[in-house]
């Protein structure tokens, strides 16, 4: 069993993806694991979708709604699987919106960790098209619901010869952390 600190060295983005996608009940078993994350008064401020099949053209659809566009755009056919993830805002006087949304971002990295560490690929995507009209009734949101992005996932494609497969090296963690005394 590797490590939290393995597999976070290891994860890297992948845009490019085969048809492969995990199953619906490893996505449930994944997104159990991926809900511990720290969650102030244990609100589940989130939910995901799963996309597959027709809906991810309903989807560059309602992009291309979105966008003013005659063309559906054809982005959310890139991976067999995509899983919007959606901050599902509640009521508290304690916890305020933005703790909220930060809790669904991280049950998102949670989620995409745990993919990639299962052998898929996996990429986080976002745009302007997120806050859409078109787009947030393409998912059925509520008023108190935000779409933050989606997971693109599926197989993962052998390295390109040369390219190697591994992760990107380390950042300088120096120019982001200080000590205040």
């Amino acid at each position: 069993m590797s490590s939290a600190r393995d597999a976070l060295a290891a994860r890297r983005s992948r845009s490019k993806v085969t048809d492969a996608a995990p199953s619906h009940e490893e996505i449930l078993a994944a997104a159990a694991v991926a809900g511990r994350v720290a969650d102030h008064s244990s609100l589940h401020p989130w939910r995901l979708i799963e996309l597959r099949g027709e809906a991810r053209a309903r989807l560059g659809e309602a992009i291309a709604r979105a966008e003013a566009s005659d063309s559906p755009s054809t982005k959310p056919l890139r991976a067999p699987l995509l899983i919007a993830i959606v901050a599902a805002r509640k009521p508290s006087t304690k916890v305020p919106h933005w703790e909220q949304d930060a809790v669904a971002s991280g049950v998102a990295h949670m989620l995409s960790l745990l993919l990639d560490e299962a052998g898929w690929g996996v990429m986080w995507r976002t745009g302007h098209y997120t806050r859409s009209e078109s787009v947030a009734a393409m998912h059925g949101l509520g008023d108190d619901e935000r779409l933050l992005g989606w997971l693109y996932v599926g197989g993962r494609l052998d390295a390109k010869p040369g390219k190697g497969d591994g992760a990107p090296k380390l950042l300088d963690a120096e120019r982001f952390v200080s000590v205040l005394d």
